[in-house]
This record gives C-alpha cells, sequence and structure tokens, in this order.
C-alpha cells in the first residue's frame, strides 16, 4: 500500500471512531437527560465527591482515601526541576499513531486489564451504563521500565470491552459498563467522564485498573517510582498525581530515566 494510501486508510479510521464515539455520547446524552437535571441540583445543594485512592501500596476495589485534591479544582502539585533528576535518557521516537490520532508505544502492556471488582464500584467511582458528559476531560499516561516503552492498555474500566478493529490500530467501542476512568485504546489516553466536577488521582486511575501504584511499585513492576508531570518531577505520592485536563504524565520504575515525551492534542478532537 503507498504512502498516500496509508495515510488516508488511517484518516477513515480514525474519522469512523469518533463519529461512533459521538453516536455513543449523544445516546448518552438521551437516556440521562432527566438524571442530569437530578444531579446539578444535588450539586447545587453542595453534593460533592470527594478524592478517595486505595493505601499508598496499592488499594484495592473500595479502598480507602488518599489525599492530593478537592472537589473540581485540588491543590496544585509540587513539582521540581528536571535537572534534579540528573542526565535522562533520551525518549523513545513515537509509535504509530493509533484510532484517537495518539502514537501508540511500540512496548508491550505493562499489565492485563483484569477488574478484580468487575462492575463494583471502585473507590467510590460506578461503572455506568453510558459514559458520562457533566465533567469530561482527558490526560495522558506513559510508563517507562527500566527506561523500556510499556502500554497502558485498551479497556481499562470498561469490563465486557467490545474491540473495534481499525487500521490504526483496536478501538474499545462498548461494553458491559464505563466506569468515570477510562481508555478506549493502548495509546496512554485516560478518559476522565464523570457525573460530578471533582478532581480524580493516578491511584484511583490503577485502582480501576486493578493494579498496585506506590513509591515502588507500579503494577507488576518493582523499583523506585519517578513520575513527570507536565514535563517537571512530581513530589509526592505517585497515588496522588491529579489527573487534570490536558496533563501529560510519565510514570517510570527503575532506571534509567527517560526525558519526558509529550504528545499534541491538536487534531486529536479530545
Amino acid at each position: 500500500m503507498s504512502s498516500k494510501s496509508s495515510r488516508e486508510s488511517r484518516k477513515a479510521a480514525i474519522e469512523a471512531a469518533r463519529k461512533a464515539e459521538a453516536r455513543r455520547r449523544r445516546r448518552t446524552r438521551l437516556a440521562i437527560g432527566g438524571g442530569a437535571v437530578v444531579a446539578a441540583a444535588a450539586i447545587a445543594v453542595g453534593v460533592t465527591l470527594g478524592v478517595s485512592g486505595g493505601p499508598a501500596s496499592g488499594g484495592t476495589a473500595g479502598g480507602g482515601t488518599a489525599g492530593g485534591g478537592t472537589a473540581g479544582g485540588g491543590t496544585a502539585p509540587k513539582l521540581a526541576s528536571l535537572s534534579t533528576l540528573g542526565t535522562l535518557q533520551a525518549a523513545p521516537a513515537a509509535g504509530p499513531l493509533g484510532p484517537e490520532a495518539v502514537p501508540v508505544p511500540a512496548g508491550t502492556a505493562l499489565a492485563g486489564t483484569t477488574v478484580a471488582a468487575g462492575a463494583q464500584p471502585v473507590d467510590g467511582i460506578s461503572c455506568s451504563a453510558g459514559e458520562q458528559t457533566l465533567f469530561h476531560i482527558h490526560a495522558h499516561l506513559t510508563i517507562f521500565v527500566n527506561g523500556v516503552a510499556r502500554q497502558v492498555p485498551a479497556a481499562i474500566g470498561i469490563p465486557g470491552g467490545v474491540a473495534q478493529n481499525t487500521a490504526s490500530g483496536t478501538f474499545i467501542g462498548s461494553g458491559t459498563c464505563f466506569y468515570w476512568l477510562h481508555t478506549h485504546a493502548a495509546d496512554g489516553i485516560v478518559h476522565i467522564e464523570s457525573p460530578a466536577v471533582r478532581t480524580f488521582t493516578l491511584g484511583e486511575f490503577f485502582d480501576e485498573w486493578g493494579q498496585p501504584l506506590g513509591s515502588s511499585v507500579a503494577g507488576p513492576a518493582h523499583g523506585h517510582v519517578t513520575v513527570l508531570y507536565n514535563g517537571k518531577v512530581f513530589e509526592g505520592n505517585p497515588r496522588d498525581v491529579p489527573l487534570t485536563a490536558h496533563a501529560q504524565i510519565q510514570l517510570e520504575v527503575g532506571t534509567p530515566l527517560v526525558a519526558p515525551e509529550s504528545i499534541s492534542w491538536a487534531g486529536t478532537g479530545l
């Protein structure tokens, strides 16, 4: 296939995936229209959700609480200069664009997507029949283990995920239900779609994933955990990293440490 044909095929696949997602969101808005009015009234009288998470060593479904943010805002994370880390290994070349127009790392997945809780609430986060639209943002997560890129797999937070095979890779378009934090593709994009405005954390995302996260563990990988947040060093518990709009989060286990990667949100529609 020519380079031009390949680009056209990829564009068509991305457009098809976006249209499918737009249709799902329209159905969701119609289904929850009445409920949204009730939710808005509840928020108006002060019903908000606090930030929750599991234990520092890696929480389980329905685990305890963790600091790091408040509803709709949160404490600004404490950050340090990259220079505090010394010499960093150059980031690898970006992988091919996936169905969300974001590069997919060449490495294997850090871990599978089995959710121990099934469709039960995790850290107070429910698995809803449709995607929520009241609070809708996206963050990007990159993972390195001993300097090697690892994927954040598709279908985290989407039990029973049904895959759509596109020319740009697998896209999870539907499932049994959708947790408020989930992934549609193996490109590291974390979709935050909640019925209430609040700050979610990386620890809560890992709890949904069914994987531990702490200062010396990330999923099955063990070693010192370093977090880069928007190009700077996050100082604190990795579980408390806030999932803010268009945040560029890089989780590194062990050494060598890799210079921060970033994606361009332009053209993604996210």
